[in-house]
């Protein structure tokens, strides 16, 4: 650690420290009777307003996996990289049409996570079940991601070395984490999103309006970045990428962006922020709203370009052959010290965020779905409480483990995985809010095919340095085109859905009972038959 930058180092501290203040504090913020219920410690009292929702939905969704990514993809394939735009317009009119249904219907019966919802729909403890692993699998690596977006900060701030001095402020920084989400439940993500997208909007228009002056205008980045992709990899024998996409990418683009979007809403870390809402209609207020942050999206993306411009920038990342250091190194060489600092802050903190909210929600479906479905039937409010605060610790634990002993492009492919996975439940979970037709087992049977089919098809995918699950991309069967895998195994799940849909009504196979009426889907918050939050104990 011998050429740590002192500055940059001291402003990531201050505003770690300024983020677990705000998060221990949280415990007190708006608290309800006691936090052990779930609705209260995992659902922040399901009372957050449009105000507070924006922030969280926003914070969770805009990870600094994001904000390292994107413009990752950009600078090693250029106009691929901007998938991720069409895919946030597409993804709001579905949170629109879904969102406020499976508010209404939760707070009528009390479902904490989506697969609550999918086992009273179905009558099925079983496709609850699947559900919940599902989210449970989704959402490991996307939390270790959160951890590779800190650790590409402090290894561009000289943070190296091997051993306990390499990784020590990885530990204390999920040690805070850990704590303040412990004692403050979603509170404390919901408040220190506050800081991180005040942060992350400071820093990222700061760029846009500053960098371009440091490079000669956009027109020489765009020159510059186009020039620097039509180059041929001595690794492919082929061009790196283009500003503009091309026939032979289209599929890819299209298929990723559309996929993508089924998955947006139904990461049980984004049910998670919707249900905290205290009405449906501040759900219908910020799928209008976060739109907003596409366009912070899209500004982010463009400093892969930037990146490519710089030609230090440019040598320095293609020589540690780690594209997700594109944006750190970038700022490291053209903003001041202490601004690097706040840039490379606003990345912390917005790991900090989403991690606390996808560990919240994880240990929720493993409460409610696997152990008090399967083994404690009859655990209290309290229990269930501890239960996920404990499981919580786990999954943060089981995440550093991940990203200390693992490989980095492991971490990242099977977060591609994991979109592939989640969209699998799309039609239990989405369109089961809307109709009931689907019969339970056929649902779980389509599970489990496009699970197999995907999880298969991710591994035999290549690239120049993986062996396996190199892409989320593959070819379409019949059609003769590449596309993003989650999207056949999609269409696959929904052929086997339909037809065995079909067969074992045709036979009669009894079903599950449904516990919802279609009412429940419209009930707002000042429904009689919405459950107020119960009185509780703090046995």
């Amino acid at each position: 650690m011998d050429h740590v930058n002192g500055v940059e180092l001291a402003v990531f501290v201050f505003f770690l420290l300024l983020v677990t203040v705000v998060g221990f504090a949280a415990a007190r913020w708006r608290r309800g009777q006691t936090l052990l219920h779930l609705d209260e410690w995992g659902l922040g009292g399901r009372s957050f307003g449009t105000f507070v929702t924006w922030f969280l939905l926003g914070g969770d969704l805009y990870t600094a996996y994001t904000f390292i990514a994107v413009p990752a993809a950009v600078f090693a394939s250029g106009a691929m990289g901007f998938w991720s735009l069409p895919y946030a317009a597409i993804a709001y009119p579905i949170v629109f049409l879904i969102g406020p249904r499976l508010w209404s219907v939760s707070h009528v019966h009390g479902y904490v996570t989506p697969a609550d919802f999918v086992r009273g729909r179905f009558g099925s403890k079983s496709l609850g079940l699947a559900v919940a692993v599902t989210g449970i699998l989704a959402m490991m690596p996307y939390i270790a991601l959160q951890l590779v977006g800190i650790q590409a900060v402090l290894t561009v701030m000289g943070v190296k070395g091997s051993g306990l001095a390499r990784d020590l402020p990885l530990f204390i920084a999920f040690a805070l984490l850990a704590a303040y989400t412990y004692t403050s439940g979603l509170r404390a993500p919901a408040l220190i999103a506050f800081v991180k997208d005040a942060l992350i909007y400071l820093v990222i228009i700061v760029a846009i309006l500053y960098i371009p002056t440091k490079l000669g205008g956009w027109g020489h980045i765009f020159d510059s970045a186009q020039a620097s992709l039509t180059k041929v990899n001595p690794a492919t024998h082929k061009p790196g990428g283009s500003i503009v996409t091309s026939d032979l990418n289209h599929w890819a683009y299209g298929t990723l962006a559309l996929g993508s979007s089924l998955a947006l809403f139904i990461y049980p870390h984004t049910v998670t922020g919707a249900l905290a809402a205290g009405r449906r209609n501040v759900i219908r207020r910020n799928a209008a709203l976060l739109p907003a942050y596409s366009l912070l999206l899209g500004l982010l993306a463009l400093l892969g370009y930037m990146a490519l411009a710089k030609p230090d920038v440019a040598a320095a990342v293609k020589a540690a052959k780690n594209p997700q250091l594109a944006v750190p190194t970038l700022f490291d060489h053209v903003f001041p010290s202490w601004f690097t600092g706040v840039a490379f802050a606003a990345i912390g903190v917005g790991a900090l965020v989403p991690a606390a909210i996808m560990s919240i929600a994880a240990s929720n479906l493993f409460t409610r779905n696997v152990y008090k479905a399967f083994f404690r039937p009859e655990a209290s409010p309290a229990e269930e409480t501890r239960v996920s605060q404990f499981v919580s610790l786990l999954v943060k634990v089981g995440a550093l483990i991940f990203v200390l002993a693992f490989d980095k492009s492991l971490a990242i492919n099977l977060q591609l995985l994991g979109g592939i996975w989640i969209v699998q439940t799309f039609p239990s979970l989405a369109i089961g809010l809307f109709t009931r037709w689907f019969h339970r087992w056929a649902l779980l049977a389509g599970w489990a095919v496009a699970m197999v089919y995907g999880t298969v098809t991710a591994y035999r995918q290549s690239s120049p340095t993986q062996k396996h699950f190199g892409q989320p991309i593959a070819d379409i069967p019949l059609i003769h085109h590449t596309g993003y895998i989650a999207l056949t195994a999609f269409v696959l799940n929904m052929l086997v859905v339909v037809v065995l849909t079909v067969l074992l009504r045709a036979l009669k196979v009894a079903d599950g009972v449904d516990e919802t009426s279609p009412a429940d889907f419209l009930a707002d918050a000042d429904d009689a038959r919405v459950r107020d939050l119960p009185e509780v104990t703090t046995g």
